[in-house]
């Protein structure tokens, strides 16, 4: 297969936080136009700043793709107001569920399939679904849960006109999350997958996120790979990831894995410019490659 095809074939999104969006100048000219932007939620932003930042991105000419977290949404009219003003205000169809990492449960929320059967997302045309995916287990979740859970949301799928898709967790071992995307049909989940991982940035940043976020195990697994981690000033390169990403989808087609989601911890201007460098954007020319795979 030609490199031209390959990339067309390998969707490439990213993570902003709504605060990066609204005090970065000049985000209109970062990204490719049409490019998914998911907006973060960790319970520290107003709906205000969540809405403004999801316009902002939409006038930018990008997607928005807003967090929405089950445990902190405080009730079903809370909810319906998010949707609402999302959908009013940004032209939001695209979103991101997940559980939400608060210490307790605020609302009638426990988990993401609850709002997606409570039909609020449907009566607004929200009909493009991220769920999370961990293909490291997760540090609160029992495994079994966690793969019943991913079951439940790929029936509601397949009983729906949704078109949803998982979008893992950060990690470092390519071959383990490859492993893991290509196990999900076996077990009945046939969804797209999108292989989170790190852009470029200072491995003691990587370290600090991996430990917040319980990715651990994927951390070991760098640290194993040898000596150009003694020196952290170098920083995380990448591309051996992302390389192997797209060396699966070229010799396995029909793999669930379908895109790589961009977690800039290095900030938004370098992973920007990695992916430009790469020839995977083209930000010049505003060419976003592959814009309606899902």
């Amino acid at each position: 297969m030609e490199l031209t095809a390959l990339r067309r074939r390998l969707k490439i999104t990213i993570e902003a936080s709504p605060k990066q969006v609204l005090s970065t100048d000049e985000m209109g000219s970062l990204f490719p136009k049409g490019t998914w932007v998911y907006l973060t939620d960790v319970g520290i932003d107003p709906l205000e700043t969540i809405i403004a930042s999801a316009a902002k991105l939409r006038a930018c000419g990008y997607v928005p793709v807003p967090h929405i977290p089950a445990r902190r949404i405080k009730s079903a009219e809370a909810l319906e107001l998010r949707i609402a003003r999302l959908s009013a205000e940004a032209d939001v169809d695209n979103v991101l569920l997940i559980a939400g990492e608060a210490e307790r449960q605020m609302g009638p929320y426990s988990a993401s399939i609850e709002i997606l059967r409570s039909d609020i997302l449907n009566r607004y045309a929200v009909r493009r679904i991220a769920v999370a995916g961990h293909p490291e287990g997760s540090t609160v979740i029992p495994a079994d849960m966690v793969r019943a859970s991913l079951l439940e949301k790929a029936d509601y799928a397949s009983n729906t006109d949704a078109e949803m898709r998982i979008v893992t967790q950060f990690g470092f071992d390519a071959p383990r999350f490859i492993a893991w995307a290509d196990s999900l049909p076996a077990k009945g989940i046939h969804l797209p997958v999108h292989m989170g991982m790190a852009g470029p940035a200072k491995m003691t940043t990587l370290i600090k996120y991996a430990a917040i976020c319980g990715v651990g195990a994927s951390m070991g697994f760098l640290k194993k790979r040898g000596s150009a981690l003694a020196a952290l000033a170098m920083g995380f390169d990448p591309d051996p990831i992302l390389q192997a990403v797209e060396d699966h989808i070229t010799q396995n087609p029909f793999s669930p894995l379908q895109a790589a989601h961009i977690f800039p911890f290095g900030g938004l201007k370098k992973s920007a410019n990695w992916l430009d460098e790469r020839g995977l954007w083209d930000i010049k020319k505003s060419l976003y490659l592959d814009a309606n795979v899902v």
